[in-house]
């Protein structure tokens, strides 16, 4: 059995309910740490190995998270890996940079999780929630840094500039201008996880 075997089995058992609450949000949410709890049965039965790791890069102005989860088996040495990018917060009330790091490093391991066991976060509150802020910055329109950047993003992962306007007018019913932040990030996070 080889790798895609191993991690068609994962994906078929894997079940990390959204066992977290958000009272603030009013939603329930599943953590990275969820994700990690319910797969290492898995990992074990199917002898495989997980790592997570992190990059941090600096593009468009700001720096962000790069995670890469990876896995491995451990009979062949195969491996396969998906990443998960998540921006920092220049500031953030009541944390220090550290916990900035920390949080935004969550934030990135637990979709490149999503990415690589196929865990659809897209009916998750956490994805979509925007605190109250449904008027500004998730329904604002893209600037041109970003739609360079998903376009970059998009020739990374092979497809080309009308390929990837077909498949968001296609998915999301709109034109890539006017994509909200959300929308953006998800579509940003699996062309990320393709290259």
């Amino acid at each position: 059995m080889g790798i895609y075997d191993k991690l068609f089995n994962i994906q078929q058992q894997l079940n990390a309910p959204k066992n977290q609450r958000n009272n603030f949000g009013n939603y329930n949410y599943r953590s990275c740490e969820d994700i990690l709890e319910a797969v290492k049965p898995l990992l074990r039965e199917n002898k495989c190995v997980l790592k997570l790791s992190d990059e941090i890069i600096y593009t468009e102005g700001r720096y962000h998270v790069k995670a890469t989860a990876t896995l491995t088996d451990v009979e062949t040495g195969e491996k396969e890996w998906a990443t998960g990018l998540a921006r920092e917060e220049e500031s953030k009330k009541g944390m220090d940079g550290s916990q900035i790091t920390g949080a935004s490093s969550s934030y990135a391991r637990k979709y490149a999780l999503n990415g690589l066991f196929c865990i659809d976060d897209n009916k998750d509150s956490d994805s979509t929630n925007t605190h109250g802020k449904e008027g500004k910055s998730s329904t604002t329109n893209l600037s041109a840094a970003q739609i360079r950047r998903l376009y970059t993003l998009a020739n990374n992962a092979g497809y080309d500039k009308a390929k990837i306007e077909q498949m968001i007018s296609t998915k999301y019913k709109k034109d890539i201008k006017a994509l909200t932040k959300v929308e953006y990030d998800h579509v940003c996070n699996g062309l990320e996880g393709k290259k």
